[in-house]
């Protein structure tokens, strides 16, 4: 791993294959059977191979070394680029954070280049070293697409829960934390389905080009992967539509609350103001305040404070304000 070559595969036609290293890799031949290369493009040597070694031409070997790619399919003269993105699963990684990954197929030979761990390679690894994996380059790449489409298909059903869970919490509380986690859950929905998009039409040519290494089951099994990638774009829509409707109720909602509470500080103060305007009224300093040389008029002050907010209440009351 330390050299950038994370697998090197000589496919047995079996489900097998024979690990080498890159003495192997270097002393390869077409006619010693299909090899797959699966490269860290951020090592030194690596890029030394492909510029100088691979025998690839510069554009190609630039599109591997690519840090930044978009969901691609293009056929050239001397083989097929490619370009995916699978689920990140590494530790500590964003849900919508995905792993790029770039592939150039040529007659027998494979190189796929990333930089970080991708489950859906790990696990075509594991398969062909307990010998069910795939025969063939073209099987191997079908398994790959297979593999990463079912991680995204359960990474939406994860943001569909996620989704369920919030609907119900902004129905049954309204909570202000609500509206950032809503809104967090939607940027991972667009940026997933920022990827999907071309993933989507970049498989969906990889199904429909004529080419000779693809068997006709490998075919069958692509549309189907083309189907599942196409009803997880269509989840990822639905999803974003409803974050937005559920976003605008939760706005709704607080607004409601808002007003709620700016309604009963509204009856509070309509009930305290004549209030505060008799007892400032009575309590300015000057001669020839009512009742001022009378004991009891402080009492009958207080007597009168209580009729006129019962007064208040029952006009509130007959008018329907609360």
């Amino acid at each position: 791993m330390a050299n950038g070559l994370i697998y090197g595969v000589l496919l047995d036609g079996e489900g097998g294959g024979k690990t080498l290293d890159w003495t192997g890799v270097k002393s390869w031949k077409p006619e010693k059977g299909e090899l797959w290369l699966h490269l860290d493009y951020s090592v030194y040597e690596v890029k030394e191979w492909l510029f100088h070694e691979s025998a690839l031409d510069v554009s190609v070997a630039e599109t591997l070394l690519s840090s930044e790619s978009r969901p691609r399919f293009s056929l050239l003269d001397s083989g097929v680029l490619m370009a995916w993105r699978g689920v990140n699963l590494n530790p500590d990684a964003e849900r919508d954070d995905m792993v790029a990954i770039r592939m150039w197929r040529e007659e027998g030979r494979l190189i796929t280049t990333l930089q970080r761990d991708l489950m859906s390679i790990n696990e075509v690894v594991n398969a062909l070293a307990k010998g069910r994996g795939p025969k063939t380059i073209g099987e191997l790449l079908v398994d790959m697409a297979d593999k990463m489409v079912w991680k995204i298909g359960e990474l939406v059903d994860g943001f569909d829960e996620d989704m369920s869970e919030l609907e119900s919490r902004v129905i049954e509380n309204v909570n202000f934390s609500l509206k950032s986690e809503l809104s967090v859950l939607r940027r991972e929905v667009i940026s997933l389905r920022r990827y999907i998009g071309p993933q989507r039409e970049a498989l969906m040519r990889f199904s429909v080009e004529k080419l000779n290494w693809l068997e006709q089951n490998d075919r069958i099994l692509l549309r189907e992967v083309v189907d599942r990638v196409t009803r997880a774009l269509e989840e990822l829509e639905v999803l974003r539509e409803r974050a937005s409707v559920t976003q605008e109720e939760l706005q709704n909602r607080i607004s409601e609350e808002l007003n709620n509470r700016m309604y009963v500080l509204s009856i509070i103060t309509a009930i305290f103001l004549p209030l505060g305007f008799l007892t400032g009224l009575l309590g300015i300093n000057v001669g020839g305040i009512p009742g001022a040389d009378n004991p009891s008029a402080f009492r009958y002050f207080l007597l009168g404070l209580v009729i006129i907010i019962v007064l208040q209440l029952i006009l509130f009351k007959w008018r329907k304000w609360f």
